[in-house]
């Protein structure tokens, strides 16, 4: 397999990730045939994974926007991904000029492409750094040079916590960056779950059998259990719901009922 210029010298271009699965699913060209190969075997079984995509990046947009229209003007934004149109800080800065932004994803790819779209923009930067470890996150330069932990922050999870399993205990890493927060902060969350998949469970853990086998799982919890993630955050309305149902732009009845996938919700520190 060929090497495109792009593809950071140091990953193994034959074992797929997710975050280039990702991008396949959202339209995007910085993925290989490995991860293509992947999703299309999880799209076998959830056909509707790229609407659940388009369905989280829609969420995001608008939290960001709503982030802004409360006063919010810095962003840390966990898990990433690889850059597409309408990222957080090209939504950010255009609703708030001087918005600063920190991406944060453990994907080389994602991390050089990153790089390369926020060259020359002084109010964002990318950090290599796994969701597991809050403290080299919240420690790091890029960290401490743009985000004042000393006023509210918006912190983006966005389809990113149903890639850790009970044994890293998701918990505890959330609740720690909520303790790092300032009043007034965010919890931007999007969740994958087996509630609203217009599908039989049994049918959908063929999709997730597909991520267990790359080494990736992919955790499907209850609504109960997504919940747990807002302890200690007052949730902002309309709750945690089904992704277009939060502050939607159109009306939720002309989505695909695939975008129904999962849930997503926004939580206030005190």
């Amino acid at each position: 397999m060929e090497r495109p210029a792009w593809a950071p010298r140091s990953i193994d271009i034959s074992v797929p990730s997710v975050s280039r699965i990702y991008d396949y699913y959202l339209g995007g060209s910085h993925n290989f045939e490995v991860d293509r190969e992947a999703a299309r075997r999880a799209m076998e079984f959830m056909p509707g994974l790229p609407k659940v995509s388009q369905a989280n990046r829609a969420f995001m947009r608008r939290a960001v926007r709503y982030a802004v229209g409360e006063g919010i003007t810095q962003f840390l934004d966990i898990g990433s991904g690889i850059p597409t149109f309408g990222n957080v800080h090209e939504v950010a800065q255009t609703a708030s000029p001087g918005a600063r932004v920190v991406y944060v994803d453990h994907d080389p790819v994602a991390v050089a492409h990153s790089e390369a779209v926020l060259a020359g923009n002084a109010d964002a930067d990318v950090v290599a750094a796994d969701l597991r470890k809050p403290q080299e996150i919240l420690g790091s330069p890029q960290v401490e040079q743009l985000i004042d932990l000393e006023w509210p922050v918006a912190l983006l999870l966005v389809a990113v916590l149903h890639f850790m399993e009970d044994a890293d205990d998701p918990y505890a890493a959330v609740a720690e960056f909520g303790a790092a927060l300032a009043p007034g902060s965010l919890l931007v969350l999007t969740h994958a779950s087996y509630e609203g998949i217009p599908l039989p469970p049994e049918r959908a853990e063929g999709a997730v059998d597909v991520y267990k086998d790359i080494r990736n799982p992919l955790v499907m919890r209850s609504r109960a259990e997504i919940e747990r993630f807002f302890e200690g955050y007052d949730m902002v309305e309309p709750g945690l719901v089904p992704m277009p149902h939060w502050r939607p732009d159109t009306a939720p009845e002309d989505e695909d009922p695939w975008a129904f996938s999962g849930f997503a919700g926004v939580g206030r520190t005190a």
